[in-house]
């Protein structure tokens, strides 16, 4: 009998859980959301934050208010959004970092911290080189490191142990090229790195296509692949690297919108029903194209499995150059 109450106890406080979250949902939301961005006002995560709370708060019918917590190399702004609240109220925009950082011992966060609502973007790696450069293919890429003595050649892009530092040094081991071959010589981002690439510091900057787009159509730039399944609409010429080798390795920077964990499943669909029809929307497939950010959708299981996967991968490769601690 203490069983049977037992259990009946249970299957009530189940039961007005679920109840207390439909309720919830239904009148979701009633006040204005803070979309929590890790990174400074003006980039390209900050840019996307922005369109997606504009059209979301149209939906919505309540304020979606971008807010930036940069810091600790995107630590303090991930940890606000997996900190706050699980009522839908605070979301954020997580970013490839949190594949990274808690490798490198910066944070325990990992992406099972979140409610992963949904994928909205992903900006393959490129391989970019210099107009004048030798190099026309990435085979003779390939050639050039395994002949040159170590250290001879260097490459930029980001700080070490960033997005496309890793990208070169995953290329590298599926290429079985030792990545220390080609040392990184960090940078303040992307541009930089390619300002470098331009003026014969480095020959190689393997950053994303829409940053190299400027010096890529000023032709001070050559881009010889990106490391995606598919080549880049914004430049339907460029192979993707297993065209170029053969090579099956791609990586890039994403973005995703996640909530805190333990976010009511009813909250959750209602906010990736919301981003969806954000993301099919022409003022976000428009932006996007403008900006030359890739479109990649993923619901909330597949945003889950996809960095399940990202994570993995990065893990094997920050392993392999010794960034993982």
């Amino acid at each position: 009998m203490h069983a049977m109450s037992l259990l009946r106890r249970g299957l009530l406080g189940l039961g007005l859980s679920l109840l207390a979250g439909a309720a919830l949902a239904q009148n979701y939301p009633d006040r204005p959301i803070t979309l929590v961005v890790p990174w400074g006002a003006g980039g390209g995560t900050d840019a996307v934050a922005r369109m997606l709370a504009s059209l979301m708060e149209k939906d919505l019918g309540q304020p979606v208010n971008v807010v930036n917590r940069t810091g600790g190399s995107g630590v303090v702004g991930h940890s606000a959004i997996a900190n706050a609240a699980p009522d839908g109220y605070t979301i954020g925009l997580i970013t490839v970092e949190i594949t990274m950082m808690h490798h490198q011992k910066l944070t325990e966060l990992n992406p099972t911290s979140y409610t992963p609502i949904a994928l909205v973007n992903l900006d393959p790696a490129g391989f970019q080189v210099r107009a004048d450069s030798p190099y026309k293919t990435m085979t003779d890429v390939v050639a050039a490191i395994k002949a040159a003595p170590p250290g001879k050649l260097k490459a930029s892009g980001t700080g070490q142990g960033g997005i496309w530092h890793l990208a070169l040094a995953g290329f590298l081991r599926d290429a079985r090229i030792d990545p220390a071959a080609v040392p990184w010589v960090p940078s303040n981002g992307a541009a930089p790195g390619l300002q470098d690439l331009v003026a014969g510091g480095v020959e190689f900057a393997p950053v994303s296509l829409p940053e190299a787009r400027s010096l890529i159509d000023a032709g001070k730039v050559r881009s010889l692949a990106v490391m995606a399944k598919d080549r880049a609409a914004l430049f339907p010429n460029v192979p993707t690297l297993k065209e170029a080798t053969g090579s099956d390795f791609t990586t890039g920077a994403w973005r995703g919108i996640a909530a805190p964990k333990g976010l009511p499943p009813a909250v959750a669909a209602k906010l990736e029903a919301s981003v969806r029809k954000a993301y099919d929307s022409k003022d976000y497939k428009d932006f996007m194209a403008q900006r030359g950010f890739g479109l990649l959708w993923g619901n909330g299981r597949e945003f889950a499995a996809f960095m399940a996967k990202a994570d993995a991968d990065m893990k094997a490769v920050m392993t392999a150059v010794g960034l993982a601690k």
